[in-house]
């Protein structure tokens, strides 16, 4: 687990500077503060922050092959790295050292750019080829490790794992342009996050997950290539039982994978069916107790802390539990800075402290990351599929317009008991599938941002949509399934640009390796061949992943209602954070950019605060966009230390 840069003259060999390509790699430095190494040759300059997991003794990089033609900075795990480094032995291959980063140089030797097809785990890298005069980039499959790229005008591609080590570059033309995209503002209001491949900044791009980019010096840039993809079979006739004798095989041998490491190793335990069934998993292939730790809120409405104590005292594991006050809102500025784009998922905060707690004991953690989309766990599944049932009840030209009038007249009623709000329910049975399902996840659903835009920001947009993000992985879905599509659009886009995204940002920030057995590819692509009766039934999701886990966890940890990781927002905007919502939201900062409606930006502050609505979760959204604003655009280049200033604000 690292970080990675790099700069590469894509049109010639132009000096690298020393200094400049420092400087990116010192922006990271949180993400290795182990070892940190530059490689530098004409046209090329590789910089590596190391956090040190695996082979720590001779695992440095930049890596090279045996005659130095090939070299790689890669950040993440290859899990089978061992079986892949006795393939590879038996080709004629030899190894100096242990790491799996070796592996990743003498397959590209091996197999050219198909060699990500044979690397199970998380990564991104960089790795360039002399001979070839060929610079390949690649990301793995489910998008938990990050890559950025810029290319500047004046040829140079600049990458790295975070976009503060782009913004750290600053040569005589200014490097790369922090001219904001108008699409990715509609995207992030819409989703609460950037979704790939597109980046807050128009010269800036993510590479999206289960891609590569192979760039050969002196030639235009190509487009990526995707080289994996899940498809929703849904043809396996297996039974209950041995489906479940199955996942437990399966999901013993990622959890296996995933517990190699050269440093202390422990778990994620929330006290939910993900964590406690990885945390029991790793207690059956463990010789002593598994370390593990959970925060608590103070406040009862969001602490599960209890059901996590149930699980660990079950297999007598090193828990290790902090209380975090429920006023834990001190974090927003430092988000803003960690996550260099704008984020609006507010369980970053508890997820920065869980993490904090963690990397107190342990370097290597495992998390439940990944369970709700390939078991069915989200609640908006099973509401969308009840939707999808009174959908195909009525012809479209009957519903169309008889649910699009009533979702028009039917008062937005908030403050009103869940059955009585069905306004959601009214404009959703309007749409299409894939139109409902955006609809339903979207934070500032299309009637907001209609509101919340200015008609000089709308003119920016020109008729974009973040809409269109979803249409476009719909086409490739290659399912009618309705469980199937939307659990496909959410491996897509909230699984990567949310998720991934916080916990990899959360964690790296204090040097702490997470990793994801629910997200293994192999187990995914298994799933994803299973019939979707088996992932909900009736009104229980998960279905399958809770009979599987019966013989291991009790009834209340696998049938209980599930909470999350929420924070009070709605208190926080009325109570401590009052005035701190009017001065950003009714600021100078968002006023600046000409984007905004003034009169609705009042109506939501004074909405929510006067008990009338609850837009917290728009509020939030803005909020950290006014923090983005001032803390990357206009603070500064990067984030030098960021782990070290973290412990001081602990402090």
């Amino acid at each position: 687990m690292c970080g990675i840069t790099g700069i590469f003259d894509t049109r010639g060999t132009g000096a690298i500077a020393p200094e400049q390509l420092q400087r990116m790699n010192d922006s990271q430095w949180h993400r290795g503060p182990d070892e940190g190494s530059l490689h530098i040759e004409p046209g090329l300059g590789f910089g590596h922050r190391r956090l040190s997991i695996i082979d720590i003794a001779t695992g440095q990089q930049p890596l090279f092959n045996a005659d130095r033609t090939v070299a790689i900075v890669f950040n993440g795990e290859i899990y089978n790295y061992q079986s892949l480094m006795a393939e590879l032995q038996g080709m004629g291959y030899a190894f100096h050292t242990k790491s799996d980063t070796e592996c990743i140089v003498h397959a590209w030797e091996a197999w050219g750019a198909d060699c990500v097809k044979k690397l199970r785990g998380m990564f991104a890298f960089a790795l360039w080829d002399s001979k070839q005069q060929t610079l390949f980039i690649a990301r793995d499959r489910l998008g938990v490790k990050p890559m950025y790229y810029s290319l500047l005008d004046d040829g140079k591609l600049l990458f790295g794992s975070e976009m503060k080590s782009i913004l750290a570059y600053q040569d005589e033309q200014g490097g790369m342009r922090r001219e904001i995209d108008p699409l990715a503002v509609e995207e992030y209001f819409a989703l609460g996050y950037v979704a790939e491949p597109r980046c807050i900044f128009k010269q800036a791009r993510k590479l999206a997950p289960g891609h590569s980019l192979t760039i050969r010096r002196g030639q235009p840039i190509p487009e990526p290539v995707e080289y994996w993809d899940v498809n929703f079979t849904l043809d396996n006739k297996i039974g209950l039982d041995d489906a479940c004798d199955e996942l437990r095989e399966r999901l013993q041998e990622s959890v296996r994978l995933r517990m190699i490491a050269e440093v202390p190793l422990g778990a994620f335990l929330s006290g939910g069916v993900d964590s406690s069934a990885v945390v029991a998993t790793m207690a059956g292939l463990s010789e002593g107790p598994v370390n593990t730790c959970s925060i608590g809120f103070d406040d009862p409405k969001f602490n599960e802390s209890a059901f996590a104590q149930t699980v660990a005292d079950r297999y007598k594991t090193n828990h290790r539990l902090e209380i975090v006050k429920s006023d834990d809102f001190d974090l927003i500025d430092m988000l803003a800075r960690l996550y260099d784009e704008p984020y609006a998922d507010s369980s970053a905060i508890p997820t920065y402290r869980v993490c904090q707690l963690a990397r107190k004991h342990v370097t290597v953690a495992l998390s439940g990351d990944g369970g709700d989309e390939s078991f069915g766990g989200y609640r908006r599944y099973r509401m969308h599929l009840m939707e999808e049932r009174m959908r195909s009840a009525l012809p479209a030209g009957l519903r169309q317009p008889l649910f699009g009038m009533l979702g028009k007249i039917y008062p937005k009623a908030d403050w009103a008991p869940r059955m009585f709000r069905a306004k959601t329910t009214f404009q959703g049975m309007a749409r299409s599938s894939v139109e409902a399902y955006f609809h339903s996840v979207s934070i500032l659903r299309g009637p907001m941002r209609d509101q919340l835009f200015s008609q000089k920001f709308k003119a920016e947009l020109a008729g974009y949509d973040a809409q269109a993000v979803f249409d476009h992985h719909a086409a490739k879905s290659n399912t009618d399934d309705p469980l199937a599509l939307i659990q496909y659009l959410d491996t897509k886009t909230y699984l990567v640009g949310d998720i991934n995204t916080k916990v990899d940002r959360a964690s790296m920030a204090h040097s702490l390796e997470v990793r994801e057995p629910l997200m293994d590819h192999e187990l995914v692509e298994w799933l994803a061949t299973l019939p979707s009766s088996l992932k909900i039934k009736g009104q229980e999701g998960k279905y399958l992943f809770k009979k599987a886990m019966e013989p291991q966890l009790s009834e209340d940890i696998l049938y209980r209602p599930k909470m999350g990781f929420a924070v009070p927002l709605a208190r926080w905007f009325r109570g401590p954070l009052k005035q701190r919502v009017r001065d950003a939201i009714l600021g100078d900062r968002l006023a600046s950019t000409g984007w905004f409606q003034p009169e609705y930006l009042r109506h939501l502050v004074e909405g929510h605060q006067s008990g009338a609505y609850d837009y917290s979760a728009p509020l939030w959204t803005l909020l950290m966009f006014e923090a983005f604003l001032r803390q990357v655009v206009d603070g500064g280049a990067s984030v030098t230390g960021l782990a070290r200033e973290t412990e001081e604000a602990v402090a």
